[in-house]
């Protein structure tokens, strides 16, 4: 790796930072060095085959895109083709399959009743104003609100549990403030007019948007081996744990990460849909990703082609930087974000050459339209100006 006379590394080959080398590479016209420790490009969105099954895989859980924001939607259609994947989540509950979000179905299946969509406003009033919370304080009273005691109970309560391991009532209200309730028979997990999959998978997506010759990509490449090469005015842009630049100076900052268990089934199809999530506490996990049904265009249901199928199972669990490889979730309370602050200042004040940036660098859980769209504008606000 020729690092003599570099102006521009990257450290981290995500989205974030995959857009941004090939902006500074196609319109700045500049070479751009691009790191990552791990074996692939593609952060957490990365797909490939799974040599047993021959199934494309997401290997960090189900990644859709979906936007409305169409500079975004432009710019990903420059190296992809997308399917018409629309996406669907079910959950479980004591044993029964409902359609989340919660929707009409949820709730006519759950009460046992037959609401048509102008009566649900009025039947969740009515199971709001018997849990009688005025000024809710947290999570839990929050949902109660929004839903009512009962449908917050079967499928919040243990969920979130699960995902968060801590007491609902003990997480800010804020949390849960846009939780979606839908008063019609809309099963769409989404409703962004643009949504699909990258027709070639994830992994061909990255791999064409760093193809451009002024690109150079080196994984298994850990930045705090080789920060001491860099030349010292060359501009660092720094995806990665902000924390950790500065040797935990502040304290560490809180994630929250996910483990997965691989498992290959030997039937063709083993619960019907991509993502089924589990309400019920008593069930470890919080959800089972099945890759077949991402990409059924490719046949992955027929049976003499393709007769197993491949399983993730999902465990949330606490992030902690020295033993875990991949923060997910950051746990944005206010003792956080203003550590993050700290961060921030004083590596704008000592680090002159360093741009923060990404997911984890700005310590924000940002869906895949979001990240595309801060790398863009970021692009266009401090490197386009100086063409």
């Amino acid at each position: 790796m020729d690092l003599i006379g570099l102006k521009y590394i990257i450290v981290g080959a995500g989205l974030w930072g995959s857009v941004l080398a090939e902006r500074i590479a196609t319109i700045l016209g500049q070479k751009v060095v691009v790191i990552d420790k791990r074996d692939h490009i593609g952060g957490n969105s990365f797909s490939k085959i799974n040599d047993e099954t021959g199934i494309e895989f997401h290997c960090y859980g189900t990644h859709i895109f979906h936007t409305k924001i169409e500079k975004v939607w432009d710019y990903f259609n420059q190296f992809t083709d997308f399917t018409n994947y629309q996406h669907k989540v079910l959950t479980q509950y004591k044993n029964c399959i409902y359609s989340m979000p919660i929707n009409l179905a949820t709730i006519n299946q759950y009460y046992g009743l037959n609401l048509h969509p102008f009566e649900v406003e009025n039947f969740i009033t009515r199971e709001n104003s018997t849990s009688q919370v005025k000024n809710p304080a947290n999570l839990e009273e929050k949902a109660i609100s929004l839903i009512g005691a009962p449908l917050y109970e079967a499928f919040i309560k243990g969920y979130t549990q699960k995902q968060w391991e801590i007491d609902p009532k003990l997480l800010p209200a804020d949390i849960i403030t846009r939780l979606p309730v839908r008063y019609n028979y809309n099963a769409n997990y989404f409703n962004d007019p643009y949504q699909g999959l990258p027709r070639n998978g994830y992994g061909n997506f990255f791999k064409k948007i760093l193809s451009h010759p002024n690109i150079s990509v080196h994984l298994n490449v850990d930045y705090f081996q080789i920060r001491n090469l860099i030349p010292a005015d060359c501009k660092v842009i720094y995806t990665g744990p902000i924390d950790r630049l500065l040797d935990f100076k502040y304290g560490p900052l809180d994630w929250r990460s996910v483990r997965f268990e691989k498992e290959v089934v030997d039937v063709v199809d083993y619960q019907g849909t991509s993502v089924l999530n589990f309400a019920d506490l008593e069930i470890p996990f919080t959800r089972v990703h099945e890759f077949k049904h991402l990409h059924l265009e490719r046949n992955y249901l027929e049976t003499n082609i393709y007769p197993k199928t491949l399983l993730f199972k999902e465990y949330s669990k606490k992030y902690s930087p020295h033993y875990d490889p991949d923060p997910y979730y950051p746990i944005n309370d206010k003792a956080n974000n203003e550590k993050h602050q700290l961060y921030l200042k004083e590596i704008t004040n000592t680090l002159p050459a360093f741009l923060i940036g990404g997911r984890i660098g700005q310590y924000c859980y940002w869906d895949m339209d979001r990240a595309v769209e801060n790398a863009l504008d970021t692009f266009e606000n401090i490197f386009k100006k100086k063409v």
